[in-house]
């Protein structure tokens, strides 16, 4: 492994750790009117543009990084949904 790559993977491992603190944070929350929508709407429609821009590149490093940023939007998303039928 090159040093370009452990630190391309040493700042995807960061970014996916604060991505699921967040996500933890949202599950601790006392309501979920503080999260919006659209923000994973948007975080999932770019992870899949970023995504797709790795492939075509053959960069592993944004491949599995925009991967699971996508699977944090959809977590997120569905934490978001869960929590709001809870509160109705």
């Amino acid at each position: 492994m090159t040093l370009e790559d452990s630190i391309g993977w040493l700042a995807s491992a960061l970014l996916i750790c604060t991505l699921a603190h967040q996500i933890h944070t949202q599950l601790k929350a006392p309501n979920a009117k503080a999260v919006s929508h659209w923000l994973f709407i948007g975080q999932s429609l770019s992870s899949v543009g970023f995504l797709t821009y790795s492939a075509l590149l053959g960069n592993w490093v944004f491949i599995v990084t925009n991967a699971l940023i996508l699977l944090t939007a959809v977590i997120g998303q569905i934490v978001l949904v869960l929590r709001e039928r809870r509160g109705r």
